[in-house]
């Protein structure tokens, strides 16, 4: 695949496949750890022919640890069915030896003293931690007017498939450098869409759990509300496998496994993206999940009221005025210790910081209040009443999840303007507002460009949602026919 094909093709396997030849001693990790490392340092970094930016920074223990990990496998021991993959992680979340700047400089320097639980598991679970991967900053709640994938610290993270696009936000360079084959796997983390929407762009599969199902503690918080970490990979079993091990959750796999047989969907056809192609996909994408043995209905989804839209801003306003200062008073290190601490850094940095685009939404949250503002309660309270009592229990009540398209195809980057999706179908509000799971699955291309489907379920039913997306994965068999295999296009005038 171009561009530099790596000798055996290790950065080609999904994480099954490299699990396979692990354990068949076909490849080690220390090999295709190797392989990535190089990999990255060819077309991801500036100055390379790509410049993908979607890893913000390598860990400097990643060999050492894929070293120990043949070693145990060696020796008879492996501690996971992942054992020895390795893996990228946002970089708000908090890893020994990764910067955790969530795309900021305000917290360049101030040293991560421990694993998150996360991350912690990823290790135990016999997991190569690689690198960190670039975001849209602080996870894409500082301006309207911000572009997806863009931060201080990493610059602009493009989409692999044509490089004037966008990677979506705000897990840009954990779906981009999936997409790309630096990593088999990665995990982001979502408060609204923010999994989705990469996972759509980049033609991967991915999972934001219901809220608390996996520690979200050592996170660079926006709402304690509705962040919410997930696993992103090239395939729905790599993602239940990954999922396993962030939420301590065996059978995942096995469940899988069985396919979409049996179960009923709910199509919600309120919800097209008024893109002409990835509306057609979503059409047959419902004929193919029929052939998969699911049973499919209409089934009415209402579009998130303008209201609505604005209670959850307020929210998530309010939440992180207290959320992300309580976060900076803890970390260690010297910088900002405060939201009006951290937004006086970007003032005084705007040349880098606020080059171009603002932080109003820091502003407007630090006038708030926080959740003791007199409008957060009441706004709270009205968008769960909206998100679960008129939305989703009504849309799941005959059926096990609901289906509708995810994203148009990937809009072109614009750091003058500002980059926002140009076709969107507003799948994420009520889930992300709830708390509830939704993933994501490639249901096609248009032109040159993947485009996704998401599944929406009760809490629980994350097995489910991927054992839906596994039938209509192998009725479209997109992966295997080559199709979501990034080209690397270069910008186009139209």
């Amino acid at each position: 695949m171009p561009p530099h094909r790596d000798a055996p093709g290790r950065t080609e396997l999904t994480a099954a496949e490299l699990a396979r030849s692990l354990d068949e001693g076909t490849t080690t990790s220390e090999a295709t750890t190797k392989a990535l490392l190089d990999r990255i340092a060819a077309i991801d970094s500036v100055g390379s022919d790509v410049a993908l930016r979607s890893v913000l920074a390598v860990a400097p223990d990643a060999m050492k640890a894929a070293r120990s990990a043949d070693v145990e496998r060696a020796g008879g021991r492996t501690r996971s069915a992942l054992h020895g993959v390795p893996i990228v992680i946002k970089d708000n979340i908090e890893a020994l030896g990764l910067p955790g700047t969530a795309g900021a400089t305000s917290l360049l320097g101030r040293p991560v003293r421990a694993d998150a639980p996360l991350v912690r598991r990823l290790r135990d679970a016999g997991m190569v931690v690689l690198a960190a991967t670039n975001l849209s900053q602080w996870a894409n709640l500082r301006s309207p007017r911000s572009t997806s994938g863009w931060s201080a610290v990493g610059g602009l993270t493009v989409n692999p498939y044509r490089l004037d696009r966008s990677a979506g936000g705000s897990s840009s360079g954990s779906g981009a450098a999936v997409a790309a084959r630096l990593a088999p796997l990665s995990v982001g983390t979502e408060t609204d869409g923010s999994i989705t929407c990469p996972a759509s762009l980049n033609g991967l599969v991915g999972l934001k759990p219901a809220v608390g199902t996996i520690p979200a503690d050592q996170v660079v918080p926006l709402s304690a509300s509705q962040d919410s970490p997930g696993p992103l990979g090239r395939t729905v079993l790599d993602v239940a496998l990954l999922y396993e091990v962030l939420a301590a959750t065996p059978g995942v796999a096995d469940r899988v496994r069985e396919g979409a047989n049996g179960l009923r969907v709910g199509a919600a056809t309120t919800l097209l993206t008024s893109n002409p192609g990835t509306d057609a996909a979503f059409a047959a994408a419902i004929a193919a999940l029929e052939r998969a043995g699911a049973t499919v209905t209409d089934v009415a989804y209402p579009p998130t009221p303008d209201d609505t839209d604005a209670d959850e801003l307020t929210v998530l306003l309010c939440e992180m005025a207290d959320d992300l200062s309580a976060y900076l008073a803890a970390r260690d290190g010297e910088g900002p210790r405060s939201l009006a601490e951290a937004i006086a850094h970007e003032d005084a940095h705007r040349d880098v910081e606020l080059r171009y685009f603002g932080h109003e939404f820091f502003e407007r949250a630090l006038a708030t209040g926080g959740r003791a503002s007199a409008d957060y309660a009441p706004a709270r309270e009205r968008n769960l009443v909206w998100a679960t009592t008129q939305c989703l229990e009504p849309a799941l009540a005959t059926v096990d999840l609901v289906v509708a398209p995810s994203y148009g195809p990937a809009w072109k980057n614009d750091l003058t303007l500002g980059g926002h999706p140009a076709a969107y179908s507003g799948i994420c509000s009520a889930p992300a507002i709830a708390g509830w799971p939704i993933a994501t699955v490639p249901m096609g291309i248009v032109d040159d460009l993947p485009v996704g489907l998401s599944l929406v379920g009760h809490p629980g039913s994350e097995a489910l949602l991927l054992a839906a997306a596994a039938g209509l994965e192998r009725e479209l068999e997109l992966l295997h026919s080559g199709a979501l295999t990034p080209s690397f296009l270069a910008p186009k005038r139209c």
